[in-house]
């Protein structure tokens, strides 16, 4: 779907050792602020064990997860929104993507310099929340002011208009565009604008190796996140940077070793999966099982166009069934027999974990 969550944050946080191991990329990792000027791109794979389920069941070739796009970030500072450390530039990146993971620093380290001289996760994240939230008012403002001067009383101005003013005064009062209670109208009127505050922002907190943290930052973190298109998850970039290098056969064993289940990079892949609202439908045949992405509430019609635009073109119908349909039943002959699956048409809402083959003209 060409969606992307671009991973932003103070300079030496950890934000390139977690992108090089979520996409095995080689981003640079200095310790220095400004190591990554140009931002970095890598997809990776988010972690679904139903393709595993159902391979077993159908006979097929290659697995296909699904993928999100992943972009690094430079490094923000105070004053990014006045242009300090290259800030328009990088602000710029942040415009382009759907969501930020946004990566704090809860690790000590002294060969690791922190750009203000001390571990700070409260301080850390306010400075960035700022530093977007001033950028954000600087664009309301000139946007309004504008809209202001237009001398129209249609509905779309009005509604733009009092989208900006309510935006204007939560960001003046430091008050992010994602907390200001926008109704989904006024969501809508702004898309426009390349808000900043206004993307979902998933918290990663980068600790230490031992992977204890202070209660009361992961409270004070957790507060910060009240309200909606938000989440927050904990992991140790250093650790999931060495699992990536590691042979697939044996990063289990490794994981088991330190006393961890599952790697945090596969639980942070599905945390930007959901905080993007995004779900998974699955296409199989001989020689390809496939997890696609869409938009939850997403169509049958728009699904088949993600997988191939013939098939929305030629839209006939779509024949679903469930991956819990072929556990109870072990195969889709046995699911067709059984009457179990369903004939779609182009306005079904596709759910996840939906089996589905698509009927088209040619």
């Amino acid at each position: 779907m060409g969606l992307t969550a671009g991973i932003i944050g103070l300079p030496n946080v950890g934000k390139s050792t977690i992108f090089n191991a979520l996409c095995s990329g080689k981003a640079a990792a200095e310790n220095y602020p400004f190591c990554t000027i140009e931002p970095n791109h890598g997809m990776v794979a988010v972690p679904d064990d139903r393709l595993s389920t159902i391979a077993s069941f159908i006979q097929t070739g290659r697995v296909v997860p699904a993928f999100l796009e992943l972009i690094d970030i430079a490094g923000l500072v105070k004053g990014a929104s006045r242009g300090e450390g290259l800030g328009n530039q990088f602000l710029g990146h942040i415009k382009e993507v759907d969501a930020i993971l946004h990566v704090v620093r809860l690790f000590d380290d002294p060969d690791v310099v922190h750009v203000d001289g001390a571990v700070n996760p409260e301080s850390d994240i306010g400075i960035i929340e700022t530093e977007l939230i001033l950028k954000d008012l600087d664009i309301a403002e000139k946007s309004l002011a504008k809209a202001s001067k237009v001398k129209s009383q249609e509905k779309d101005q009005v509604l733009f208009l009092s989208a900006l003013e309510l935006i204007v005064s939560c960001l003046s009062s430091g008050i992010p565009i994602r907390k200001a209670g926008l109704s989904v109208e006024m969501f809508g009127s702004i898309q426009g604008l390349g808000f900043l505050t206004q993307k979902p922002v998933l918290l990663v907190a980068n600790t230490g190796e031992d992977g204890q943290v202070n209660t009361a930052h992961i409270q004070k973190l957790a507060d910060n996140l009240s309200g909606e298109r938000a989440g927050y998850i904990s992991l140790c970039g250093k650790i999931e940077a060495e699992i990536a290098e590691l042979p697939e056969n044996e990063r289990v064993e490794y994981l088991l070793s330190l006393g961890i289940a599952e790697s945090g990079l596969n639980a942070l892949a599905r945390a930007v999966y959901r905080l993007l609202g995004l779900e998974t439908f699955f296409t199989i045949n001989k020689k390809e099982l496939h997890a696609w992405t869409v938009k939850a509430g997403s169509s049958a019609f728009t699904a088949a166009g993600v997988v191939h635009s013939d098939f929305q073109k030629g839209f006939i119908c779509a024949e679903v069934y469930s991956v819990e349909d072929l556990v109870e039943l072990g195969s889709e002959a046995a699911i067709r027999a059984a009457g179990k699956i369903r004939s779609e048409g182009r306005d079904y809402t596709v759910r996840d974990g939906d089996i589905i083959l698509f009927r088209a003209n040619p």
